[in-house]
């Protein structure tokens, strides 16, 4: 099992930038996949980025150029830089873990691109 906190999203310009932190309760170093996905309102879900244990990464293309996932595995941190934000990433962003076969989630923080 492992608990998943995201760092506290914010209202951002478009054309800012936004850093979001999550923070697991265990040590993330035997987690082969961890990622972020986010849910607009109306929206499904959907997937933003992911990164492998050995730090491979996948990003949608809609963010792709623009947003960066990273793992610290020291700190059992993953992390999702966000630049170029658009009101379109709008959404309630979750952390994500694929543990053993079984699915975690954080609670989600919410990020707003407006001016």
């Amino acid at each position: 099992q492992v608990q998943l906190v995201e760092s506290r999203g914010g209202l951002v310009q478009p054309g800012g930038s936004l850093r979001l932190s999550c923070a697991a309760s265990r040590s993330i170093l035997s987690i082969n996949l961890m990622g972020w996905y986010r849910q607009a309102p109306g929206k499904q879900r959907e997937s933003v980025a992911h990164i492998s244990s050995s730090g491979v990464t996948t990003h949608a293309d809609s963010v792709k150029d623009r947003f960066i996932i990273s793992r610290d595995n020291g700190k059992n941190m993953v992390y999702l830089q966000m630049n170029s934000l658009r009101p379109e990433d709008t959404a309630v962003y979750y952390c994500y873990a694929f543990v053993l076969g079984d699915h975690y989630w954080g609670q989600g923080t919410q990020v707003a691109v407006s001016s």
